[in-house]
């Protein structure tokens, strides 16, 4: 598959489709840098990263599974996550973020949230252990996921979950749009199904799967990139994210919403949704 100048292919051994070739300054972390001013932090995207509803799901599957102690967020971007665990559980989680973007580390950090800065793989923890480490779309953006979950198995107490959320390659936005879809991107270099997740899981022996399947569903995405002919761009997505996250809490659209909770359950059945989720544990 081809989209400008992003060129996917696939493993003839495990079947996972990642970009190739990754550009050094995805693979160095740098692109990320110089994105923090105009995605990261742009009014829209810190407007719908800080909304209430925003992590919603998220949290609820942290809670579940890990109902208090130390979390590490690697990819915490401009710290909104773990903002919004420390607002509703401020007793209850010590959190640190970590990620390669100074800017919108330098937001959370004013914001008041613990950030570690570089690459994960390169961080030394020097022997402390957490109770989570989550990576919410973090792992489509880096060369090598496998190392990313040894360093997470690695920093993890006996017991404690990893947590990891990335695009699903098969969801029925996917299907429906094809090269269109505006999460095929350069950024992504690497496209997860159900099997090539469990796959990679399987490459760390310390972890276990004790959850995998699909989650969200925005009909807005799909509405507007059958409509557009261009590259989505940054501004425009940070634009939707904080518009759905305004209807979200529209308590006059609660009819629609109800409707779009059960269109979002029967993809999630199919593992058709958006995202695909998976919950390890060590």
């Amino acid at each position: 598959m081809r989209k400008g100048e992003l060129r996917l292919v696939k493993c003839a051994a495990c079947s996972l489709v990642y970009a190739n070739p990754v550009k050094d300054q995805l693979a160095s972390g740098e692109f990320y840098e110089e994105l923090a001013p105009s995605f990261y932090l742009a009014p829209d995207k810190l407007q719908g990263d800080y909304a209430a509803v925003r992590f919603q799901r998220e949290i609820r599957l942290v809670r579940q599974y890990c109902p208090r102690g130390k979390i590490l967020d690697v990819g915490c971007s401009n710290g909104a996550f773990l903002f919004q665990l420390q607002e509703r559980f401020p007793e209850v989680y010590e959190t640190l973020g970590s990620d390669v973007a100074g800017a919108a580390l330098d937001y959370a950090a004013a914001k008041g949230v613990a950030v570690r800065r570089g690459s994960f793989l390169a961080q030394d923890f020097a022997g402390e252990k957490f109770a989570a480490v989550t990576f919410w779309a973090t792992l489509e953006h880096v060369v090598d996921p496998a190392g990313y979950l040894a360093k997470a198995a690695a920093v993890l107490e006996p017991g404690g979950h990893c947590f990891v959320l990335v695009p699903n390659l098969r969801s029925f936005a996917v299907r429906v749009l094809g090269p269109k879809y505006r999460y095929i991107l350069e950024q992504h270099v690497n496209y997860f199904t159900a099997e090539t997740l469990r796959a990679l899981a399987h490459t760390q022996p310390e972890f276990r799967v004790v959850h995998l399947g699909s989650s969200h569903f925005n009909p807005l995405v799909i509405w507007q990139d059958l409509r557009g002919g261009a590259p989505v761009s940054d501004a425009d997505r940070a634009q939707l994210l904080k518009r759905t996250n305004t209807y979200k809490q529209n308590p006059l659209l609660w009819p629609l919403k109800a409707w779009l909770g059960l269109v979002e359950n029967t993809l999630a059945t199919a593992g058709l949704a958006d995202n695909l989720v998976m919950v390890l544990q060590r």
